[in-house]
């Protein structure tokens, strides 16, 4: 276990912007949380649980508690010949538990590979990549209740998944994820329906493996690797519009690519930004991204303010030009 007062969270984010918190604590298993989260110290302080810091961005000194979990144990139960379930605590590294399914045999997960950030993000922010989301495959979410001290186990059916959300984002922190168990299959099964994946359904040897290694060299060729660009990698969410709005846009802008999703048509952010005219629009340090603009990078020197100016702009922009409104996928503090 590990508390520190004032503490420069700079490197627990990768915008790597400046940000501190007055108090900070990590911690190796449940009874130790639950040891920090009866520490007088803490009574009525606002809390913050990060992960990897992935979708973060610090606006100002967070004034109260901010928790991580350094828990990251892998194991594996079987239910039948194919069907297996892998349940990994919350302060694995997200990339390295989907190369350990891989490593198993296990199919699923490898659409969602090189996702920056730590395993129980995942089920919180109902992370997805290329067709497959995380609640496809999430069985269950342990959980400690804060409210009343006891360990809750929450069924996939009862987390209200949704694209990138999930009842996690809307109990007020009442819910610190400690585990997560995703169900997975020995039998190959592959989505291939978005873009250069597409290109792997001629492949009679396909394996999860080269899905993963094709999935990791498009985010290489698109996103910025954190240690070289600060982001918080798809800072705005795609956004969802109705079939007649769609409809009435196309006729404007006959190219504008457009995915089915069950509640409408979702039309890719970053087009809408980067045909607006945005790519490598800067304002002060922060910058839209020119080889992603759904990405919004620290070019060195960005502060909250650039990055807040320039992702405001950036809406304000796109609703002028398609009356459509974008949310930051990105976690505003």
């Amino acid at each position: 276990m590990t508390i520190l007062h004032d503490f420069d969270l700079t490197r627990h984010t990768t915008f790597h912007v400046p940000a501190r918190a007055q108090w900070f604590a990590e911690y190796d298993n449940v009874d130790e949380l639950i040891e920090i989260l009866s520490d007088k110290r803490f009574s009525g302080m606002p809390r913050l649980h990060i992960g990897g810091g992935s979708n973060l961005l610090f606006t100002k000194p967070f004034e109260g508690l901010v928790l991580h979990s350094s828990m990251k144990k892998v194991k594996m139960e079987k239910l039948s010949d194919t069907r297996i379930l892998v349940h990994a605590e919350s302060g694995l590294n997200w990339d390295t538990f989907v190369r350990h399914t891989i490593a198993e045999g296990l199919y699923g997960l490898e659409n969602l590979a090189y996702i920056p950030g730590e395993t129980g993000a995942s089920a919180v922010q109902n992370i997805g990549a290329y067709g497959v989301e995380a609640k496809d495959h999430i069985y269950t979410v342990d959980t400690l209740d804060t409210l009343t001290g006891d360990m809750r186990t929450f069924q996939a059916d009862e987390c209200a998944y949704a694209y990138r959300d999930s009842m996690f984002k809307h109990t007020n922190g009442r819910y610190i994820v400690t585990g997560v168990s995703y169900l997975l299959s020995r039998n190959p099964a592959f989505t291939l329906d978005y873009g250069p994946l597409k290109e792997l359904a001629s492949d009679p040897d396909l394996t999860a493996m080269k899905v993963y290694e094709k999935v990791v060299d498009i985010r290489r060729s698109k996103l910025p690797e954190p240690d070289e660009l600060g982001s918080a990698g798809s800072f705005f969410k795609n956004p969802v519009v109705t079939a007649g709005k769609y409809a009435a846009l196309k006729q404007t802008y006959p190219d504008m690519p457009h995915y089915d999703a069950p509640d409408g048509v979702k039309i890719p952010a970053g087009w809408l930004i980067e045909h607006a005219g945005l790519k490598g629009f800067r304002i002060g340090g922060a910058e839209v991204y020119p080889r992603q603009c759904l990405v919004i990078v620290n070019t060195g020197n960005a502060t909250a303010t650039d990055i807040t100016s320039l992702y405001s702009h950036v809406q304000h922009t796109v609703r002028s030009k398609y009356g459509i409104d974008l949310h930051p996928e990105a976690n505003i503090i």
